[in-house]
């Protein structure tokens, strides 16, 4: 009995546990979303000042200023939705800066359409839920705190159920605590619910439109495969020249080396010794060659202990000092992986090679079904994504798999690569 009352109390305090961290996490997006409300409550006036500004004819000149602040703000709840655990892609083309062009461009494109649609719930009804969870912690330390000061304060200065009862002795006061038990249940089981209804219409309105136009998709997914093609050939190219470079020439050495010693051990067996010396060199650098071939098709430490292992030893074997930061929990798949493991490796080839840095920064992270790899160094900056440059072959290999490469390199530094690969 004794043991069974420990287990249920064990499984009680964990389950309070895990729905007090279940509320904590869904208030932090909710007040986020909150913040953004706001952003959008300022939008909203904006778009409603410009609309009368139409009237006049001088509106017009203002809408692609204003449709530019309502992308960036759908771009950021984009954002909070992928980091929520629900991504939600943006298909929609370039906004015109031309005001006759921004005029047909909102009126053909659903895109803009859907972002002020949801522009309008969001600045309404996903602020006063995102405020929500704050008004129920509010009310639950202040009325759980009551029989603390009650006395202390002026009259009517202490209330309950949030503000319309007054307390006016201890039997209110016990009250209090009561009530603001009552708060404090209603803050660990409201605020995950909140979330989905405040997260609905972004997840609805600022995914793409049933009707939206696939013709650019399709062209996109052309490109990418015929990049992973490219990519593809590219690498067999380099796998041929290290093999015949490398590899092959030295085992021909071994072979001429092995014919040479035989013919030695039948003239003057003496002379036999050195020549087979050499070719059993020779067979060992063969080897060595052919190993770091493997290694760079597909690093056995990458299998063994996964991409932080795999990127440690990469930073090891760097003449820059380098710092790596990984967070891949659930391990990603071994293609990804793979990706993100070469375009750590190419720029930190660069980096070692043009940029001068003394230190470069590796950050991994996956953000749902997201993988997000950073490579930071502090050198003199000016890279660019040029033709046969290793940058272009991370882009290649990266946009081959969905994703995006991004490469910030002012002239002066510091330069930031970073690739964002899907990895559901």
């Amino acid at each position: 009995m004794a043991a069974g009352s420990d287990a249920r109390r064990t499984t009680l305090r964990e389950n309070a546990v895990s729905a007090a961290k279940n509320a904590a996490v869904a208030t932090k997006w909710l007040v986020i979303g909150a913040g953004t409300a706001a952003l959008a409550l300022l939008c909203v006036l904006a778009l409603i000042l410009v609309a009368a500004l139409c009237l006049v004819g001088v509106g017009v000149f203002l809408l692609a200023p204003v449709l530019s602040a309502i992308r960036w703000l759908a771009d950021l709840e984009r954002r909070r939705l992928a980091a929520i655990g629900t991504p939600v892609p943006s298909p929609y083309g370039r906004i015109p800066t031309e005001w006759r062009e921004t005029w047909r461009f909102l009126r053909s494109d659903p895109g803009p359409r859907r972002d002020i649609a949801w522009l309008c719930i969001h600045a309404t009804f996903g602020l006063v839920l995102g405020l929500l969870p704050l008004e129920l912690l509010s009310n639950a330390v202040e009325e759980l705190s009551v029989p603390l000061w009650w006395q202390l304060a002026p009259p009517g200065g202490a209330t309950i159920l949030g503000g319309l009862v007054p307390v006016d002795s201890w039997t209110d006061a016990r009250w209090a605590i009561v009530t603001g038990l009552g708060w404090t249940i209603l803050w660990f089981v409201l605020p995950p619910l909140l979330l989905r209804a405040q997260v609905a219409p972004g997840i609805r309105l600022l995914s793409p439109h049933p009707d939206v136009d696939l013709s650019e998709r399709v062209a996109e997914l052309t490109a990418t495969r015929a990049a992973a093609l490219d990519a593809h050939t590219v690498e067999l190219r380099r796998i041929e020249r290290a093999l015949h470079d490398g590899a092959q020439n030295r085992l021909v050495t071994v072979a001429v080396l092995t014919g040479a010693a035989r013919q030695a051990l039948a003239r003057n067996p003496a002379t036999a010794d050195p020549l087979l010396e050499r070719a059993q060199q020779s067979a060992e650098v063969a080897l060595a060659e052919l190993r770091s071939v493997v290694r760079s098709i597909l690093p056995p430490v990458l299998e063994s202990e996964g991409l932080p292992g795999a990127l440690s030893a990469l930073a090891a074997q760097c003449p820059v000092e380098t710092r790596v930061d990984t967070q891949v929990s659930p391990r990603c798949p071994v293609a990804v992986e793979a990706i993100a493991y070469y375009a750590v490796a190419e720029a930190l080839t660069n980096v070692t090679r043009h940029s001068g840095a003394q230190r470069a920064d590796v950050q991994v992270q996956r953000h749902g079904d997201t993988l997000v790899v950073e490579v930071r160094d502090d050198g003199s900056g000016g890279a660019a994504v040029g033709p046969g440059s290793g940058l272009a072959g991370i882009r290649g290999r990266v946009e081959a798999h969905d994703g995006t490469l991004q490469v910030d390199s002012p002239a002066g530094g510091p330069t930031t690569v970073t690739a964002v690969i899907p990895c559901g």
